[in-house]
């Protein structure tokens, strides 16, 4: 249904319920609530989940690996490509006349999240959405070229077509650069942008290096983190401007061991 779902294709949720009903002997609203707990562990794993299934609470930490082997394993769906933006695809223009949607980071929240934070932390610990993330190129990529055409698209519009021909993506050429495109103000200035991308929502943890973190201190007026989300469906994004610590709370999650 999922990926029906991101496909654009229609899907039948009532007549899958009743199939699943007649195959494993449970209620519709058993099923109903399994199905929203699986998009809690979507939601954890920086996932998109089946809209109408609001992520829900109370699951076993089974769901959680037999949700991580599904992903790991199957290989006719895959929520990580959002096809337009991968090299190679059949829709070349990425933008026609248009930009990607850049709003405000997220403010604090007075309603309680759609899963609890020690549910999220169980998912977090069998498979950090984040690492998941960083890990697959694909994802990275198709972030990274969708704000290539963005930042060239947003010159253009401000009649800077000159420095829209000299936007760079840096990272396929140094991966040390401590940021992945290489761009411009419309008033000449330079702009580098770190880009962050995810299928989950915009609260999705992400990882940035110690480098990323030197060079966003070390070059305030030109550095600025990109954070894309939802990516699968319809790419958004918001920015972060060093200092860092302003806007995340930031975790260590490993160490750099020296022999004694």
């Amino acid at each position: 249904m999922l990926a029906d779902e991101l496909n654009g294709t229609k899907y039948n949720k009532a007549e899958h319920n009743r199939g699943l009903q007649q195959a494993i002997d449970r209620s519709r609203g058993s099923i109903e609530f399994k199905h929203q707990n699986i998009s809690a562990v979507l939601l954890g794993l920086g996932q998109p989940w089946i809209l109408g299934y609001k992520p829900a609470s109370n699951f076993q930490n089974s769901l959680i690996l037999g949700v991580l082997r599904f992903l790991d394993s199957t290989t006719n769906w895959n929520p990580i490509e959002n096809r337009k933006y991968i090299a190679g695809s059949s829709d070349q223009t990425l933008f026609e006349n248009r930009t990607l949607w850049v709003g405000p980071p997220p403010a604090h929240r007075n309603e309680l999240p759609p899963v609890q934070p020690e549910s999220l932390d169980r998912v977090i610990d069998l498979g950090d959405p984040a690492a998941r993330d960083a890990r697959n190129r694909t994802l990275g990529d198709a972030g990274e070229r969708c704000v290539l055409e963005h930042e060239m698209m947003t010159l253009r519009n401000a009649g800077r077509t000159d420095l829209a021909d000299k936007v760079k993506w840096t990272a396929q050429d140094n991966m040390a650069a401590g940021y992945d495109i290489g761009s411009y103000f419309p008033d000449g200035r330079e702009r580098w942008i770190e880009v962050k991308t995810t299928n989950g929502w915009e609260r999705t943890p992400f990882h940035i290096s110690r480098n990323e973190c030197l060079v966003a201190n070390e070059n305030r007026e030109r550095w600025t983190l990109l954070r894309l989300y939802d990516f699968s469906r319809q790419p958004r994004a918001f920015e972060l401007r060093p200092p860092l610590n302003n806007h995340v709370a930031l975790t260590p999650t490993g160490f750099l061991a020296h022999l004694r």
